[in-house]
This record gives structure tokens, C-alpha cells and sequence, in this order.
């Protein structure tokens, strides 16, 4: 069978010779660049028409070059690499100028039909490969990559110059109609500041406020995504990038403080606001206390916690509504929210130490950890008491923020369960169930101390202010278990959502067994924080116990665009060794979980009605003047009180304490000294952790 390759003006190319049982081209057909002003010779060679853009494109010069009617669409055949099983394969391609797309046929017959795989090109990245003269790549903005193979390197350069040309062209087109969008925007914001600020029609509207907001989102997300494809561009042309480089978003340009409109007063601050005055004496005084020693919590002084700040009340968002609009219209997209300070009334009435704390809510899954009789029970339970953690470590349906931990802030306490709850060494249904229903605890079972009880202490300390870190530890010593972690929490802007990174990582000692399992932290995100926000988690985590062989990969899958649950999560636990799938599962993370074990048995954990162990704490007047809740107290007051002005005020003057000092340190050239936890490499780890205290055991299992 003989397929003619012909020029796009009619006139017969080269033939290209398929074999009948193949399908494949016998002998490969250079591409064709067709040309009105010239002969039809399919020798490969660039045409004159388009010569001098392309010459143009490789010199680094965009000036040179503007689209014309001669340049025309290119074809031919070229080697596709499809998977492992199939290799490479013969298609026919073609470029498509005009529309700025690559596309690929089976064959050229099929070339009326639909094709078989379509790329935008712009935003693409053409890249000759190094393993031989013949492969190139072509990554489009999407992520969809082809790696191609020409006949030689000839025809290698052909198609890559081509294809370079035509995404350059459609990138830049892009930027153009960017252009003309952000001048339309520009308008539109300039008209609504130009109205007045009160009557039928105002510069604060809501329905105004709400449109300057989602217009101004949307574009810093677009001009953000097309820098991005510049700056790919960019390394693609000068060079790979070194290993390990990532491309981020962009920073703001622009002062928050002094990119206020509308005549509103700023209702939040930066850290580059003027600070306000504080009494030197107090502020040396009360940072005097953060370098003490270590201080040893007398488990006496603690009592069942009775404060209760649930997050279900709606009405301050909804009141200040025109404050959120307000302050998205100024923000820019991946702006990193560190150094914002946030609207108080969109605040929790907790610190984020004691958010760490209430993920331990569940002390006898945590201990029940250790009592498992197998390395794969024991990963499995592990699992089981991590994915149960979350529920109780949001407070309310609604997305609120805990406050900013300031540097030096700590937060103790302990919880004491009864060894009757906490499951034995066998996993059953039986048993989880046992655990899922059983009883609060009763006010003087939480009181015993003594053989009856398993105690577990919690101690959290802020040990850096930029970047914000904090650093948590608990143990149970009569089981010989503990967890350490630091989290580095990074937030971001998103647009109409705000992203929290949650860097870092934990790591479980059970030193009767002589394990060690590394864990890492899913990101969260605040939802429709226009209208009611809420909380979603998202990320891929993993869990690995390198003694052992047994890991964990766990999936909090975000909400699709369109349909599909929210909170949903799914995992596996693996023995890596035999790449055996021991445990699976499923569910949502913040209602029921679904537990398939390798025996075929099935176990579901409804989190709403797993009983919660309170925390015991002391009394404030016997707390650290830097312990959370007594650091707090008159933001928490005040906004329990729905007193938002001076929960703010009370907020403002903690915050520029803290820089006060902060100052004060960097003039006199002293670092600042944590008080429960060093710095060990890139990590924070407790001062007294039990591996130090107690010997590791190495039990034969």
C-alpha cells in the first residue's frame, strides 16, 4: 500500500510505503512544510517563507518574528512512544499553525477523521532530548507530554524549530489578550472607586465589593499562570534548571499596606505597620520569662478541661462581609499570608498549640498502638489512630482560623484513660467497636491516679516566629511511647479558597518494640470564604516504619469542580519487602471509615460517635504567663463576648509585643533560646524525649 504524502497546495510529496500486515511505513517520509512560493521538493529543508522567523525564534529574539499567511502547516510522519508494552509506534502529525495545536493520526488516511490525540501548544516547552539526535518532547501547559522521534537529526530540527515558532506565537497571543484584559479590569475597578461612598449606589455595595473581588482574583490567577509559562520558557532557552528548583508563585509587588481604596480604613495590618508602643521594662520583663528552664507540670495541678468554644455561630461573618470583600480585592494570588494579620471575628477561640493538642483527643487509640502483637498490626493500628485524629482537631462546621502562636507561646496538658479501654493485642471487629461506643469517661474515673490509668502528657512550644514553626511532644511513659513533631505552617492566598501547607514531619517511638514510624501532615484549605466557609484537607501523606518494611500511603482527596464527595479519604498500608497490600481504606475522614484487612475482614469507624477524652489542664492563675489560654484570654473573652474591637485591640498589642522584642534581640545581636525543644538539623525535637530516659528494647517477634 502506498501513502502519498502531499503537499498542502495539491501537489504529490514523497511516498511513503506502509506495509499491509504492519501498518507502518516502510521507509519514512520527511515532514512537509508546504509553500506557495516554492517547489514542492519534500527534501526536508525549511522553507524560504518561514526561514528568517525561524532563524529569528533560535537567536532569542521574539521582535524578529510576526505570524504571516506563508506559514503554512507541517506534516509527516514521526515515532511516538506510547507505554512499556507497545514501545514506539509510527503516527502521522500534524501542525496546525493557525489554531496553535499538534495533533496525530493513526496514519495519514485517517487524517479526515477525528484524531487520535490533540496538544495545545501554547504554553508548551519543546526539548530536543540528549539520549540520541532523533527524540524531542513536546510538554504542553497541561502536563500531556509526547516524546516524538524523527528519522535524523534533520528532521529532528525541522519539527522543533517548527513547533518552537508556533508556540511562541500562541504564548505571546495569549499575553496580548492578558494585556487587554487586565485594561478592561483596570476599568472596571477605577469606575467603582470613582462612585461615591454612600447613596442608592455605592463604592462599598456589596454585590460592587463582591464583583471587584472575584474579577481581581480571577486575573492575578491567569497573569500568575502565564508568568509561569514565561519563566518555563525562559530556563527551557538558557538551560534545565538546577535540580530541586521549583517555580512558585508570585509575591505582591505591592505594599498591602498602601494599596487601600474605596476611603476605608485598612482592617488589617501588616508587619511592616508602625508599631505600637510598648513599656520597655514590660516587654524585657515578660520576655525574661520565655528563657527559664524547662518547667516540670505537676500533674496535680491539672483538672478535666470545662471550657467549651465551639465555632457554629455564623453571625460575625455575615456582619462583615463587606470587610472579606474588602480585603480580597487587595490581595494577590499565592500571596504568602504569614505577614497579614487577618480580620479578628475570623478567628477561633483556641491557639493553634492547642489545635495540635485536640488531634490527640483519642489517647486509647494512640496507646493501643504498642499493644498490637504484630509489625503489621501495629502499622495498621497506627493508621487507624491517625486518620481518626482530624475530626476532633476542627472545632465546628465552620472555617475558622486558630490564632497565630507568638514566639515563646507553649501549651500543656495531659489526658488519663482507664486501661480497660484501650484495645488489647488482637484487632477485631469486636473490639473496634468496644472502642467506637464506648462511655465518656466519668468524672471520677478521670480523677484516679495510680495503676489503673494510662497517663498521656502533651507539651507544644512555638520555636520560631519567620518561618512559623511549631514543635509538639507526647509520651506515655508507662508504655513506653512517644511522638515528636515540628510543623511549619505556610498559607496562602488561593483566590477564593486560602491554602495551609503544613511542612514538616512526626515521628512515633515505640521503644518496647524498638520502631521508629516517620509521618507527614495533609494541607487544608478554606473553602467559599465568601460565603460559608469551610474546611477541606488535601495531599498525598505517608507513613514508614524503616525497621519494619511496613509503610502507608494515604490520599485526602479534594472536592472535583463538578460533583464528587467532599472529605473523602483513601489508603493502603504495603509491606514493602513482598509489595503485599495488607489493609485498605476508605471513607471520610470527618464521618465513617471503612477497613478491609487481607483476610477478607471489613471494619467501619463512625468518627461521630467515637467518645472524646478531655484534656486536663491547670487552672489559668497556676498557667505560664505564656501558656496559650492565659496568653489569650482577653482575645478569647472578648470575642466570646462578640466584643470584636477589642479582641482585636487585645490581638494587636500581643503581636507587637512580640516585634518589640523581636527588635529589641536583633539590636542587641541575642539569638532567641527556646525552652522545650533544640533544633537538630532541620527539625525541632523535645529537650527530655523518652528515648534519652529509657532504653530501646529489641523484642524477637
Amino acid at each position: 500500500m502506498d501513502f502519498g504524502v502531499k503537499m498542502q497546495g495539491g501537489e504529490p510529496g514523497s511516498t511513503v510505503k506502509v506495509s499491509e500486515s504492519e501498518g507502518k511505513p516502510e521507509g519514512l517520509a520527511p515532514a512537509v512544510t508546504p509553500n506557495k512560493n516554492s517547489s514542492s521538493s519534500c527534501g526536508g529543508g525549511i522553507s524560504n517563507s518561514s526561514s528568517s522567523s525561524s532563524s529569528s525564534s533560535r537567536g532569542g529574539s521574539a521582535k524578529g518574528w510576526q505570524y504571516s499567511d506563508h506559514m503554512e502547516n507541517v506534516y509527516g510522519y514521526l515515532m511516538k512512544y506510547t507505554n512499556l508494552v507497545t514501545g514506539w509506534q509510527y503516527r502521522f502529525f500534524v501542525l496546525n499553525n493557525e489554531a496553535g495545536l499538534l495533533e496525530y493520526f493513526v496514519n495519514e488516511q485517517s487524517r479526515n477523521q477525528k484524531p487520535r490525540g490533540t496538544l495545545q501548544l501554547a504554553g508548551a516547552v519543546i526539548s530536543p532530548s540528549d539520549e540520541d539526535s532523533h527524540t524531542f518532547t513536546v510538554n504542553a501547559a497541561s502536563g500531556e507530554q509526547y516524546k516524538l522521534r524523527a528519522t535524523d537529526a534533520k528532521e529532528r530540527q525541522h519539527w522543533v524549530s517548527r513547533l518552537q515558532i508556533c508556540t511562541q506565537h500562541h504564548t505571546e497571543a495569549i499575553g496580548k489578550m492578558m494585556s487587554h484584559a487586565e485594561g478592561q479590569q483596570r476599568d472596571l475597578i477605577r469606575r467603582i472607586e470613582c462612585l461615591p461612598a454612600s447613596g442608592h449606589l455605592s463604592s462599598l455595595d456589596q454585590d460592587l465589593l463582591m464583583l471587584k473581588a472575584t474579577s481581581m482574583a480571577t486575573m492575578n490567577c491567569l497573569n500568575d499562570c502565564f508568568h509561569i509559562l514565561q519563566l518555563q520558557h525562559a530556563s527551557h532557552q538558557k538551560g534545565s534548571l538546577p535540580s530541586g528548583t521549583t517555580i512558585e508563585w508570585l509575591e505582591p509587588k505591592i505594599p498591602l499596606s498602601n494599596h487601600y481604596k474605596n476611603g476605608a480604613d485598612p482592617p488589617f495590618a501588616t508587619e511592616q505597620s508602625k508599631p505600637v508602643a510598648v513599656p520597655e521594662d514590660q516587654s524585657v520583663a515578660e520576655s525574661g520569662l520565655l528563657t527559664r528552664e524547662p518547667e516540670e507540670v505537676n500533674a496535680d495541678d491539672e483538672v478535666e478541661d470545662t471550657c467549651d468554644n465551639k465555632e457554629d455561630d455564623l453571625g460575625a461573618v455575615e456582619e462583615q462581609r463587606s470587610v472579606i470583600l474588602h480585603l480580597l480585592s487587595q490581595l494577590k494570588l499565592g500571596m504568602d499570608l504569614t505577614r497579614v494579620v487577618l480580620p479578628t471575628f475570623i478567628l477561633e477561640k483556641r491557639s493553634l498549640l492547642e489545635m495540635y493538642a485536640d488531634f490527640m483527643s483519642h489517647p486509647d487509640l494512640f496507646i493501643a498502638i504498642t499493644n498490637g502483637a504484630t509489625a503489621e498490626d501495629r502499622m495498621i493500628r497506627f493508621v487507624e489512630y491517625y486518620l481518626t485524629s482530624f475530626h476532633e482537631g476542627r472545632k465546628g462546621a465552620i472555617a475558622k482560623k486558630p490564632y497565630n502562636p507568638i514566639i515563646g507561646e507553649i501549651f500543656h496538658c495531659s489526658w488519663r484513660v482507664p486501661k480497660s479501654d484501650v484495645a488489647s493485642s488482637v484487632t477485631s471487629n469486636s473490639s473496634t467497636q468496644a472502642v467506637t461506643n464506648h462511655a465518656p469517661l466519668s468524672e471520677e474515673a478521670l480523677s484516679q491516679v495510680g495503676p489503673d490509668c494510662h497517663t498521656v502528657r502533651f507539651v507544644a512550644e512555638q520555636v520560631s516566629h519567620h518561618p512559623p514553626v511549631s514543635g509538639f511532644y507526647a509520651e506515655c511513659a508507662e508504655r513506653k511511647m512517644c511522638v515528636n513533631a515540628h510543623v511549619w505552617t505556610k498559607s496562602k492566598f488561593l483566590g477564593m479558597s486560602i491554602g495551609v501547607t503544613m511542612v514538616g514531619e512526626g515521628i512515633l517511638s515505640l521503644l518496647e518494640h524498638g520502631e521508629e514510624y516517620t509521618f507527614s501532615l495533609p494541607c487544608a484549605y478554606a473553602r467559599s470564604i465568601l460565603t460559608v466557609p469551610w474546611v477541606e484537607l488535601g495531599g498525598k501523606v505517608s507513613v514508614n516504619c524503616a525497621k519494619t518494611g511496613y509503610s502507608a500511603s494515604i490520599t485526602f482527596h479534594t472536592k472535583p469542580f463538578y460533583g464528587g464527595k467532599v472529605h473523602r479519604v483513601t489508603g493502603e498500608v504495603k509491606h514493602n519487602l513482598t509489595n503485599t497490600v495488607v489493609c485498605r481504606v476508605q471513607g471520610e475522614w470527618n464521618s465513617v471509615l471503612e477497613f478491609t484487612y487481607s483476610n477478607g475482614e471489613t471494619k467501619n469507624v463512625d468518627l461521630t460517635k467515637l467518645a472524646v477524652t478531655k484534656k486536663r489542664v491547670r487552672p489559668l492563675e497556676k498557667q505560664d504567663p505564656f501558656e496559650s489560654r492565659r496568653l489569650w484570654k482577653d482575645v478569647t473573652d472578648s470575642l466570646r463576648e462578640l466584643e470584636i474591637d477589642k479582641a482585636t485591640e487585645h490581638k494587636r498589642t500581643l503581636e507587637e509585643r512580640q516585634r518589640t522584642e523581636e527588635r529589641h534581640r536583633t539590636e542587641a545581636g541575642t539569638p532567641w533560646k527556646t525552652k522545650y525543644f533544640i533544633k537538630e538539623g532541620d527539625g525541632w525535637v523535645y529537650h527530655k524525649p523518652l528515648w534519652k530516659i529509657i532504653p530501646t528494647t529489641q523484642p524477637a517477634e
